[in-house]
């Protein structure tokens, strides 16, 4: 990939997983090949910006061939780090902390795995999530050091989560997963990845409430 990473932009970034996810129900449809036509019908992405986005890693594509299914969800994914271990931990085993640990999509098709969930609850620490342990947060430290943990799922209360996350990142955690309704401000070299439900369901109900309106 070389230094042109860094000038890819972030929109191209996130129709990566998209791609992802539409080139593997057509290899387990048994589909080889896809033009950049058929494959924009599918996602609603004009052709020339699949060319145009696949063109920033190489482009992968032969002309009057299409693309190879097996070879470009391959390739994507080494984009996407997935050919590489992905070890995450869960801060906070609640409600939201526990239905990821059971989220099989993300730990069985995409090699993401839980090896951990922690919280201070001494109700919830020694039972396990899909044979995940909670553990004690005191472990946390020890254990990120230990495993080599680089990803964190923040499912805490929005008044703690501001603390952890930068106790987490000294203890060497790379990338947060945040799903505390709040901003957390982190280094520069530290990637955090906001997950704000109540936004997402706000969107939804402008846009019902919206189209109600303009339809009267």
């Amino acid at each position: 990939m070389g230094n042109s990473e860094k000038s890819i932009s972030s929109a191209v970034i996130k129709r990566l997983p998209r791609y992802f996810r539409y080139l593997g129900v057509l290899k387990a449809n048994n589909i080889t090949r896809i033009s950049s036509k058929e494959l924009s019908e599918q996602m609603m992405v004009t052709a020339s910006q699949i060319r145009q986005d696949l063109n920033n890693f190489g482009g992968f594509g032969q002309q009057g061939y299409g693309y190879n299914v097996d070879n470009l969800y391959t390739e994507i994914g080494k984009i996407l780090g997935l050919d590489k271990r992905n070890d995450m931990i869960i801060v906070g085993a609640g409600n939201l902390g526990q239905a990821l640990a059971n989220y099989q999509s993300f730990n069985e098709d995409y090699g993401y795995k839980v090896m951990a969930l922690f919280d201070v609850n001494p109700k919830l620490i020694g039972i396990s999530v899909r044979g995940v342990k909670v553990l004690d947060i005191d472990e946390m430290e020890s254990f990120i050091k230990a495993h080599d943990i680089k990803i964190a799922a923040l499912t805490l209360p929005k008044d703690q989560a501001p603390e952890m996350a930068k106790r987490l990142v000294e203890w060497g955690i790379k990338g947060i997963w945040n799903f505390a309704p709040i901003d957390l401000h982190l280094p520069e070299d530290v990637t955090v990845e906001n997950v704000h439900l109540a936004e997402s369901l706000m969107t939804l109900t402008y846009n019902i409430h919206n189209r109600e309106e303009s339809g009267d």
